[in-house]
């Protein structure tokens, strides 16, 4: 640029600052594009995640009036143990999304269901029951991908919510209104600590 003249030495030196501008807003906007689809996908693993716990819940839902019915015709006299696992189902599947709420509708069903299998253990021909048995070993089962369901749930939703309260990712969460997601917890319930405990 030496030999030029000035206007030509402003031009070229103009030219050479707009080129690193541009290449600064490039690295810029890959920057911002590599941490809004990061957020991306951490939402869509939650909102995943958050599917299998459903997916497990109505499971559950559907096998306690088959298990229900089942202690009735050995245990009719129980009758408001019956209405406490039947109000508790009733509560927990009109709960929407990983509240508060839900998981103490929920802790409630858990806390209902052990009355039930309570009550088993003082009839011997109902422990006996293939179809009960089998009952029992569905429950159990859905009981524990419920746990660990629930587990990758709240693993989703605390990378997520990491990220979006680290610096600098929670500018761009900000900017693009990526918020916090709440955790299913089950809290102190002593019911929910405690899976169903299931005895043959």
């Amino acid at each position: 640029m030496v030999g030029l003249p000035p206007p030509l030495q402003f031009l070229c030196y103009n030219l050479a600052i707009m080129k690193y501008i541009l290449i600064v807003l490039g690295v810029l906007v890959l920057w911002i594009a590599f941490i809004y689809n990061g957020f991306v996908s951490l939402r869509n693993r939650t909102k995943e995640a958050w599917a299998d716990i459903e997916v497990q819940l109505k499971r559950r839902y559907d096998l306690i009036p088959n298990l229900v019915n089942t202690v009735k015709g050995y245990a009719t006299h129980e009758s408001s143990a019956f209405e406490n696992v039947t109000k508790a189902r009733a509560l927990a599947m009109g709960a929407t999304g990983p509240t508060p709420e839900h998981a103490q509708a929920e802790n409630m069903l858990t806390g209902a269901l052990k009355s039930i299998f309570a009550i088993s253990e003082a009839y011997p021909d109902l422990k006996a029951n293939q179809n009960f048995l089998a009952l029992q070993n569905e429950l159990s089962d859905t009981e524990n991908k419920i746990q660990a369901a629930r587990r990758f749930y709240n693993g989703n939703v605390r990378d997520l919510n990491i990220k979006i309260e680290s610096f600098p990712s929670n500018v761009i969460a900000r900017m693009f209104n990526f918020s916090k997601m709440e955790f299913f917890d089950l809290g102190d319930n002593d019911a929910a600590q405690n899976p169903v405990e299931v005895k043959f």
